[in-house]
């Protein structure tokens, strides 16, 4: 297929309809609140995984300035920092 005959709407190296479709669809999923359903139901395959798991959770709080108000879950394991 040569440019001058694609009337795909393919713009660079994307397809904008697409891109839209799946931002829609990941907005539609996390705010359908499964999200938390699906990471309890897919716990760590191995006490090596709990930890690394648990060392990257690590790495990334160090990087954070804290919680954002909301975030703490509810079992109280959130704190916001001032």
């Amino acid at each position: 297929m040569t440019p001058d005959t694609d009337n795909s709407k393919v713009q660079g190296e994307g397809d904008y309809d697409a891109a839209r479709r799946f931002d829609k669809a990941e907005r539609e999923f996390v705010e359908s609140g499964k999200v938390k359903d699906g990471v309890r139901k897919a716990p760590p395959g191995s006490a090596e995984e709990a930890a690394e798991m648990s060392d990257a959770e690590g790495v990334g709080k160090s990087h954070s300035k804290g919680e954002a108000p909301g975030d703490a879950d509810s079992e109280g394991k959130g704190s916001a920092k001032p």
